[in-house]
């Protein structure tokens, strides 16, 4: 999923005396009001309101029109000033508190979700309804509700009716976890769990190099008995994570049964582990050595990219940088199920390969206007050759990497066709920790390529009866290669990067 930083916030507004003379009596003292300023984002394009043209807004007719009264509640719209002169506009929503303090919280949720669409989702239509109308029918429905999660129900129930299924809101608990995803970083111990389908078990998936756990000795397969003395069976991967995470310097208790693979005796064991900061590289790469045609050795360097966090393009430049200083010749950018992340992210890694003010992709907003994102100035690390790895699994940011580099003439993209989601996401922080995901944007590539439901088609495909050539497998020993070296794609690969070699076609 792709991303951008978006934040506008509500806040606090008196409401006229006018408008709430309006609402019912019995329920004038249970009314809410709160601002939602119009604010702009910025992703190469700009949906700043025109003050000059007050009428050419929706949100400035629904101001114009008389509050509207139902059933179970009350909601009225008014525009009313901002402190800040860059927000000079907001929009101003009245309702009736729930009795229930967890839905009234959610209610005010719910105000903020449905401001953030009205100003920034993709289709101005909302997929062909009454926005307005909605936020009243979603109000009366979570009114007479009694908890937090039914509420919140209500709200993804509405975010479905646009028919977009990127746009959706998470729980203050998974957007944590889509942050420390994005931020590259969390505290704990450096655990990796999930349940096991079969049994039903929180089992060791893998431990960060270097982390507490891997220092203890815990290893894949490992089975988490108790966190803290408290049994963990039942509980998913998500509750038995946050139980782990916690402020450097503390300590975790964990049992685990370890059978007799690592251990002695019964196979359970009690560690004691010091939480600290753990850094999740997105980055893994190696040095493949190989002979060329002529007898040579040649040195291909090889880069997987499982994620854009903010991180991925500080530590590509690092990596790259240090196999130049290897003396490596040419590359092979592994995109494979990589689902995407943080569209800026995808953009700078895109300026290491490239020079000059290349396009990197094309936007389309609300409105239909398109605008080219495109470098300034830019000075690739390298001009080696390149490929790069693509396949069913490559989706988004993936995808706007592996058409800036292919229709800009530095790679040659090599697997199967990619995921084709063209789509972008903002992401909002919503007042309870809660997270509100927006399309805001679509894309093509430099080539005005339509990516959405589409994808990239890679210039070569990668099938297991390819290796049955002797010009791709060579004088490879199966028995004592590297996984990389027996990879169908990277063999491939390979010999893309000798063709390019051959004609003299790097970039």
């Amino acid at each position: 999923m792709d991303s951008l930083c978006y934040k506008p916030g509500l806040k606090l507004c008196s409401l006229s005396s006018s408008s709430s003379s309006r609402l019912p009596k019995p329920r004038r003292r249970l009314l809410r009001t709160y601002r939602a300023p119009l604010s702009e984002l910025r992703l190469g394009m700009d949906n700043k309101l025109d003050p000059s043209k007050p009428g050419s807004d929706p949100l400035v007719a629904a101001a114009k029109r008389t509050a509207i009264g139902f059933a179970a509640a009350a909601a009225v719209v008014s525009m009313c000033g901002c402190d800040s002169p860059a927000l000079a506009e907001s929009l101003t929503v009245a309702f009736p508190v729930s009795r229930a303090r967890e839905v009234n919280r959610v209610q005010k949720t719910l105000v903020e979700t449905w401001g953030l669409i009205r100003e920034t989702f993709i289709d101005p239509t909302f997929n062909h309804q009454d926005w307005d109308l909605k936020l009243q029918q979603t109000m009366v429905e979570i009114f007479p509700l009694k908890s937090a999660d039914a509420a919140y129900n209500k709200i993804s129930g509405m975010l479905a009716t646009l028919g977009d299924p990127f746009t959706r809101i998470i729980s203050p608990k998974e957007y944590q976890s889509f942050r420390i995803g994005s931020d590259g970083n969390l505290q704990g111990v450096g655990l990796f769990i999930n349940v096991e389908p079969s049994s039903g078990h929180l089992v060791v998936l893998s431990c960060v190099d270097g982390s507490p756990a891997a220092r203890a000795g815990i290893h894949e397969g490992d089975e988490l008995v108790e966190i803290d003395g408290v049994n963990v069976a039942g509980i998913n991967g998500e509750t038995a994570a946050q139980k782990l995470r916690g402020r450097v310097g503390t300590t975790v208790t964990v049992k685990l049964y370890s059978g007799t693979e690592h251990g002695s005796g019964s196979g359970f064991r009690e560690v004691k582990l010091p939480r600290e900061v753990i850094r999740l590289s997105p980055i893994s790469s190696s040095v493949i050595s190989h002979r060329s045609r002529d007898g040579h050795e040649t040195k291909t360097g090889y880069v997987r990219l499982s994620a854009f966090s903010q991180t991925a393009a500080s530590e590509m430049e690092s990596t790259i940088q240090e196999m130049e200083n290897q003396g490596v010749q040419s590359y092979i950018l592994d995109l494979r199920n990589n689902p995407g992340g943080l569209v800026k992210a995808g953009l700078d890694v895109a300026q290491i390969w490239l020079d000059g003010d290349e396009t990197l992709v094309h936007t389309i907003d609300r409105e239909g206007n398109m605008l080219p994102i495109t470098m300034a100035n830019g000075r690739a690390l390298t001009h080696d050759p390149l490929v790069v790895l693509v396949n069913e699994g490559s989706a988004s940011a993936s995808e706007i990497l592996a058409g800036a580099l292919h229709d800009n003439g530095r790679a040659v993209l090599v697997g199967h066709k990619t995921f084709g989601k063209g789509k972008i996401q903002s992401v909002t922080e919503l007042d309870d920790g809660s997270a509100l995901f927006i399309t805001v944007a679509k894309y093509l590539s430099p080539a005005l390529h339509d990516i959405d439901q589409v994808g990239i088609a890679p210039d070569v495909q990668c099938t297991p009866d390819m290796l049955t050539s002797s010009k791709l497998l060579g004088s490879k020993d199966k028995s004592s290669a590297s996984p990389l070296e027996v990879d169908s794609c990277i063999m491939v690969a390979e010999h893309e990067l000798e063709i390019q070699e051959e004609k003299g076609t790097a970039s």
